[in-house]
């Protein structure tokens, strides 16, 4: 055996000669690497992408639209669409009607709701266009108006408040304990706190981002839209929540999914209307009697959003008339109605500062749905209401 045989693995390795790579630098591994011309290029190509997109689907897709037309419920949570529809409309110069799912109509049709009695009883034809969104709160409506509701500016506003929100510290968003609520991308995220609010840095930064990007509004409207409020990724690996678990969309094209049209409102919807099981009044459906923690005005977080809203849209130009209720007084105690009364006395005396503010008479008990909305009936009645006070008509007819 030779010296060379006895020589160890790393004495040959040492003895080797060394190989030299004269092209070896960083990212040799890449087929190409962009210069700053063609960085500034690719840069340039993407920002036209993300501003000229939204704008185009706008031309792509049909919007149809009613005088009556109001959100679907199942895009409740299409915040680009909801600006989208105000855009349309703010050149005709309607009367705004904001609020929660009382002026949407919870257990109506579009056709039942309070702006189509107030269009159809009012004098000279004046359109009033339902901005509302099913499942909203004053925190989220402020959102809503502040970051999605740009167009009604110089405009009349009939601003819903709902005392409901103030009827417990759940109600308000002010109780401790965690909660699952409507909207949370339309809540603060940071400032004022809302104790029940979990949210991670993570979550509230992308909502934060997305408030300012139209182009993620726009990807979260087909999410909305045609993706059953998922995004692509999330959809194609949904299952059908049976064990085992089958995937009936993992094989579909999800580019096929989208249309030209933007999904509407069932023309029959087994949920609302005259027709549908859950129309009826509140004391038929078992439900008795309540008592309400009221939430003190000066404590409430929803309350406080309310008249930031206010200030809002008076900051944007708008003639702003509040509704306050009518809320369904015959679902409480003697006792806690009278307290709701004094909390509804002292919210009119602290928003009025020479606004126009309205407070309709209560309905009669079988034309609520529950503890504030009204049924089809009650909302005519209601319309009727407005429409023969002095104060909602002086308002109505000043320029």
């Amino acid at each position: 055996m030779s010296e060379e045989d006895l020589s160890s693995p790393s004495e040959s390795t040492a003895l080797a000669p060394k190989q030299e790579f004269a092209d070896e630098s960083p990212f040799a591994a890449f087929a190409f690497r962009l210069n700053v011309r063609e960085w500034t290029i690719v840069f340039i190509v993407v920002l036209i992408v993300i501003l000229l997109t939204p704008v185009a689907w706008k031309k792509v897709e049909r919007f149809e639209t009613s005088p009556d037309y109001r959100i679907p419920y199942s895009l409740s949570k299409d915040y680009w669409l909801y600006n989208r529809r105000l855009s349309e409309v703010a050149s005709e110069k309607p009367v705004f009607v904001i609020g929660d799912s009382v002026v949407w109509g919870e257990y109506v049709t579009a056709n039942g709701t309070l702006s189509h009695h107030l269009s159809e009883q009012a004098p000279g034809k004046k359109q009033f266009i339902n901005a509302g969104v099913n499942g909203l709160f004053p925190l989220a409506l402020e959102g809503l108006v502040r970051y999605y509701g740009s167009a009604i500016k110089n405009q009349k506003v009939a601003l819903h408040c709902n005392l409901l929100w103030l009827s417990s510290p759940r109600a308000d968003l002010s109780s401790a304990k965690e909660e699952k609520f409507n909207h949370p991308r339309l809540v603060p995220q940071w400032s004022p706190a809302l104790p029940c609010y979990r949210a991670t840095v993570e979550e509230r930064l992308e909502i934060c981002l997305e408030r300012q990007v139209s182009f993620l509004q726009w990807v979260n409207h087909l999410q909305n839209a045609y993706f059953d409020q998922m995004s692509i990724y999330a959809w194609t690996l949904a299952d059908d929540g049976d064990y085992p678990p089958v995937y009936p969309n993992a094989n579909k094209n999800p580019i096929l999914r989208i249309r030209t049209v933007t999904p509407s409102e069932p023309l029959n919807d087994p949920q609302r209307g005259i027709l549908s099981a859950r129309h009826k009044p509140w004391s038929t459906t078992g439900v008795g009697t309540q008592n309400f923690e009221w939430v003190k005005l000066e404590d409430s977080l929803q309350w406080r959003a309310l008249v930031k809203l206010v200030s809002l849209l008076e900051e944007r130009g708008n003639d702003v008339l509040i509704i306050v209720g009518p809320f369904n007084e015959h679902i409480m105690t003697p006792e806690n109605a009278a307290m709701f009364r004094q909390l509804q006395t002292e919210a009119v005396e602290q928003i009025r500062h020479g606004r126009t503010v309205v407070v309709p008479r209560p309905l009669a008990s079988e034309l609520y749905g529950d503890a504030s909305h009204p049924l089809t009936e009650g909302y005519r009645i209601l319309a009727q209401q407005l429409l023969e006070d002095a104060e909602f008509l002086r308002w109505l007819n000043q320029p």
